[in-house]
């Protein structure tokens, strides 16, 4: 048991630190330098947020982050077009930028920017509080029930819609305008999985279609 709780701690960190070394390396080596300011400061924050999730619930709920490191779907839903997945190009494409000089994007934006992006990240993390079972693949537990609570009482998918603010807001944040454009593809990505996912929760989530009724919108207040 001590062997498997030693385990579980290290794969804890080391898949974290293993997110930190590739983001950094996205975000540095279009670069081809280390002067790239705006990277820091995403990267430093992003490091901060990223590193407090894996300590803060391998204390208070272990079974969360062992379900944020499942990767393979158990169930057969619609993915997403696959061209949608060139949103990561937000991520790339500010380090050319800032090394041909692209863009000249003020620095009180790039610092909202980066606030925007943090207090997207804050969100996530509370949502990770109040749901133990927000994993990374679309699925139901036996024990799973509604959450309704916290952030979920303002939309149904309030993770998705930390991650939208996060990615909208990561080229402002690089000091890049021209990241914008394949950033933008988060949405109809985010749209495809969340309409996947609610296919699956209507089915198998006792509760889950009274919960929709009481919470009219899955992504947006208002809107959508």
């Amino acid at each position: 048991m001590e062997d498997n709780t030693k385990l579980s701690k290290q794969k804890a960190f080391l898949m974290p630190i293993i997110i930190l070394i590739v983001l950094g390396a996205v975000l540095f080596m279009p670069a081809g330098s280390l002067r790239f300011w705006e990277a820091w400061i995403f990267w430093s924050g992003f490091s901060v947020l990223t590193l407090f999730i894996a300590i803060y619930f391998l204390k208070k709920s272990p079974e969360l982050l062992s379900r944020r490191m499942q990767y393979k779907e158990k169930e057969t839903t619609r993915k997403p077009p696959a061209f949608l997945n060139l949103y990561f190009l937000c991520y790339v494409i500010p380090g050319l930028d800032f090394r041909f000089h692209w863009s000249t994007v003020p620095v009180w934006l790039v610092i909202a920017a980066n606030a925007i992006v943090f207090l997207g990240y804050i969100f996530i993390i509370l949502v990770f509080k109040e749901n133990s079972y927000a994993s990374t693949v679309i699925q139901v537990e036996k024990e799973q029930r509604v959450i309704t609570t916290g952030p979920y009482a303002i939309v149904r998918h309030p993770m998705y819609l930390g991650l939208v603010l996060m990615i909208l807001f990561t080229p402002l944040a690089l000091g890049s305008y021209w990241a914008i454009i394949p950033a933008l593809l988060c949405i109809p990505m985010n749209v495809f999985r969340i309409i996947g996912e609610e296919e699956v929760l209507l089915r198998d989530l006792t509760g889950y279609k009274d919960y929709c009724l009481k919470t009219r919108y899955r992504l947006i207040p208002l809107v959508w």
